[in-house]
């Protein structure tokens, strides 16, 4: 299957558990997001970003695949042939789920961003706010047919690679260097009542109750 080809099945296994986050696909969202701005985190990194998220201490195997998919995206968002993929569920599942993986990807992608970089340049505003649309999609059982199969892939081939561009041109930083790391205790899916709280706000998709 697709699922195992691209990876999914192994993250939905280790990852579909953690209360903290809604998918593994927002999970994936959240590291690439990262390391638009960032060098790939090693597991060490990883425990702490995990912690300052406030998201339980993971195994040792589960941080290992985590800097390894860090790597990869790494690799995939500097490399000219355009390759980078999200993380989502293949087309074997319910369109309704592939279309919530995808909105909690691009979510995981502008909050990851945000907490890693907590400052955009004035050309990536348009990106972040197309992610934070799609981030917001509600998906209607209206919408269960070829047009709405049809409208998923578009939207699908729309942000796939403005993981890219959000990357393109930006000199990385070691993770220690970026508020993730500076003691900001964001929380996940809410900005805590502290001074960085805009700046997760700012960042934060208007998702549906």
């Amino acid at each position: 299957m697709q699922d195992d080809i691209s990876g999914w099945s192994e993250w939905h296994h280790n990852f579909s558990k953690i209360e903290e986050i809604s998918s593994p696909s927002e999970l994936h969202g959240l590291l690439t997001g990262i390391i638009c701005v960032t060098q790939a985190p090693t597991s060490d990194e990883w425990q702490q970003i995990l912690a300052t998220l406030e998201i339980p201490a993971l195994e040792e195997q589960v941080l290992n695949l985590l800097a390894d998919e860090a790597e990869d995206i790494s690799h995939a968002l500097s490399d000219d042939e355009l390759d980078y993929l999200p993380l989502l569920p293949d087309d074997e599942h319910v369109l309704a789920d592939r279309v919530q993986a995808l909105a909690d990807w691009c979510a995981g992608v502008v909050l990851g961003f945000g907490l890693a970089s907590g400052h955009i340049r004035p050309d990536e505003v348009e990106w972040i706010e197309h992610l934070q649309d799609v981030a917001a999609v509600e998906f209607e059982e209206s919408d269960d047919d070829e047009e709405g199969e049809a409208s998923y892939q578009e939207l699908y081939e729309f942000v796939r690679l403005i993981p890219v561009s959000l990357s393109l041109g930006r000199k990385k930083v070691e993770i220690a260097e970026t508020p993730l790391l500076k003691k900001l205790q964001p929380q996940l899916k809410r900005a805590a009542s502290t001074d960085a709280s805009s700046v997760v706000e700012m960042f934060t998709p208007h998702r549906p109750s």
